[in-house]
């Protein structure tokens, strides 16, 4: 402060944007440091675009949906274990806790796939609405439930009978969701920026709130303290509370995120976004105490408790192709064998 006295005004300025933009890297580079860093990648040859992950810890393996098939990668070495095959546009995978048989949500094909978890063979194709996406297991009703992006319904699956006992309409489009074990299930709901509470035995919305950000996509459960996080765009997660639906806090990430998970160990939710950051928010200040960068288009993720791990998965890309009257938003084409897992962890 002494040596800012004795300069002159123009001086004070410069050493004061100066200072400033020192602080900010310095910022952002602790942030980088923080606890996480990127520890592997591993690539995969087969072709295919990519959307939800899963992590089973128990088996050590990480499922990845990529388009008309699914692989299983042990998450030991990085290996492909296999593929279950034969599908039309995947979004999401749902496994058991009884351990033997996965769910896969078929988009493309308007229906859920049940795989036997052994030999990933697919053992039943189940019709849901049009275009199911996320897909989770309930387990107190020991149901399956599929969430349908354009009939804006959910599909509910007994998992003993594996038929449809439910179809509950929802105000807008579904993205993710989660249960919280205590028979109730909540669903981000992107084109209305809400978050539904669903009571997951009587298949009825008993809530509908703000999702205080705008289009949630992702969303993370902090079950025991019973917080919700949903991620969205604008660079924003928000806090919300399971009981009232009150928005908390609304933490910075990065930006267009599609993913998110909770530590309940750490008390840490995280959030991947396109732009290539992995953000860890605290779960009990609710400050982002890391941007993580990843490589761009790592937009969603799975977390694994058993290990601390967080996995994600990108690629390469050529030139974005001109648009076109049936294809205003062209995707760009994905270098043939850039496919990638990216590992982090502590």
């Amino acid at each position: 402060m002494k040596i800012q006295r004795c300069l002159p005004t123009f001086a004070r300025t410069l050493f004061a944007a100066a200072l400033s933009c020192t602080l900010f890297v310095a910022a952002l580079g602790a942030q980088a440091q923080g606890p996480y860093k990127v520890l592997d990648n591993w690539k995969l040859a087969d072709a295919g675009w990519w959307d939800y992950l899963l992590v089973d810890s128990a088996a050590h393996r990480v499922y990845v949906t990529r388009g008309d098939h699914v692989d299983a990668i042990d998450t030991n070495d990085g290996k492909l274990i296999g593929t279950i095959g034969g599908l039309h546009g995947t979004h999401g995978v749902a496994l058991n806790p009884d351990g033997k048989v996965g769910y896969i949500s078929d988009g493309g094909g308007n229906a859920v796939v049940v795989f036997d978890r052994s030999n990933l063979s697919t053992v039943a194709t189940i019709p849901a609405g049009t275009n199911p996406d996320c897909i989770i297991f309930e387990p107190t009703t020991k149901s399956v439930w599929a969430f349908n992006g354009r009939s804006k319904d959910i599909t509910v699956i007994d998992a003993a009978s594996q038929k449809v006992v439910a179809t509950i309409p929802v105000p807008g489009k579904p993205e993710f969701a989660v249960a919280d074990g205590n028979g109730n299930v909540y669903n981000n709901i992107e084109d209305k920026s809400l978050v539904l509470k669903i009571d997951a035995n009587a298949h009825k919305i008993t809530e509908t709130w703000p999702a205080g950000c705008e289009s949630p996509s992702g969303l993370a459960m902090d079950i025991e303290g019973n917080r919700l996080f949903p991620v969205c765009d604008g660079n924003k997660m928000s806090v919300i509370d399971a009981a009232t639906g009150k928005v908390l806090a609304t933490p910075s990430i990065g930006d267009g995120p599609d993913a998110a998970g909770w530590s309940t160990k750490h008390k840490l939710a995280f959030a991947s976004s396109g732009d290539g950051i992995l953000s860890v928010v605290d779960g009990i200040t609710y400050k982002t105490i890391q941007s993580l960068p990843t490589k761009r288009g790592a937009r969603t993720m799975a977390y694994d408790p058993a290990t601390d791990r967080v996995y994600l998965v990108t690629a390469d890309f050529g030139p974005r192709p001109a648009a076109t009257p049936d294809n205003p938003r062209p995707r760009p084409s994905m270098v043939p064998g850039s496919f990638e897992v990216i590992v982090v962890g502590r």
